[in-house]
C-alpha cells in the first residue's frame, strides 16, 4: 500500500503544464467563490474569506507541484539545493513554505490596492457589489497565477542535472 503522503512530482514540460492547467482550473473555481461572496453587502467577510481560500488553495498548489515543505525534504540533498536555490532566486513568498494566515497576509497586501477599493466599492449599491466581487476574484487570480509560475519555473529547474559537488580526497 502507497503512502498518501507520497505524490508523483511533474518531472517533464508536458507534466508540468499539466499540473499547471489543473491548477488555474482550481483557482478559478475557488475564486469564483470568493467572488461570490464578495458580493454579499458584509464588511470583512470577503477579506475572511480570501484569507481561508488562500490558505487552503496554496498549499494544493504547492502540493502538485512537489513542493510542499515536507516533500521537499524528502528529496535528495542535492536536488534539496537546487529548490532552495530556485526558491530564492525567484524570489516565491509561498513555495516550500508552511501557508499560515499571517504569511497570506503579507502576500495580499501585494494586491493592497484592489483589495481596499473592494471595501470601498461595497458602499455603493449593486455596483460597488458587482466591482467587489470582481477585484476578489481578479485578486486572488494574480496571487495565485504569480504562484503557480513559481512553482512551475521551481519544478523546471529541477528538470535540470543535479549539481555535483566536489569533494577532496584527504589523504
Amino acid at each position: 500500500m502507497a503512502d498518501a503522503g507520497w505524490t508523483v512530482v511533474p518531472s517533464t514540460p508536458e507534466q508540468i503544464d499539466a499540473v499547471a492547467r489543473h491548477c488555474r482550473k482550481l483557482v478559478t473555481q475557488r475564486a469564483l467563490l470568493a467572488a461570490g461572496v464578495a458580493a454579499v453587502p458584509i464588511p470583512g467577510l470577503d477579506w475572511v474569506t480570501d484569507v481561508g481560500v488562500l490558505v487552503r488553495l496554496i498549499p494544493r498548489i504547492n502540493h502538485a507541484f512537489g513542493l510542499t515543505p515536507q516533500q521537499i525534504e524528502r528529496l535528495a540533498p542535492e536536488r534539496r539545493v537546487v529548490v532552495y536555490k530556485a526558491i530564492s532566486a525567484g524570489g516565491a513568498l509561498l513555495v516550500g513554505r508552511l501557508v499560515t494566515r499571517e504569511v497570506v497576509l503579507q502576500v495580499l497586501r501585494v494586491v493592497g490596492v484592489r483589495l481596499t477599493a473592494q471595501q470601498a466599492a461595497k458602499f455603493v449599491p449593486l455596483a460597488g457589489q458587482a466591482v467587489s466581487a470582481a477585484l476578489t476574484f481578479s485578486a486572488l487570480k494574480y496571487v495565485c497565477e504569480q504562484h503557480i509560475r513559481q512553482c512551475a519555473e521551481v519544478a523546471r529547474q529541477l528538470q535540470l542535472p543535479a549539481p555535483q559537488f566536489a569533494v577532496e580526497r584527504v589523504d
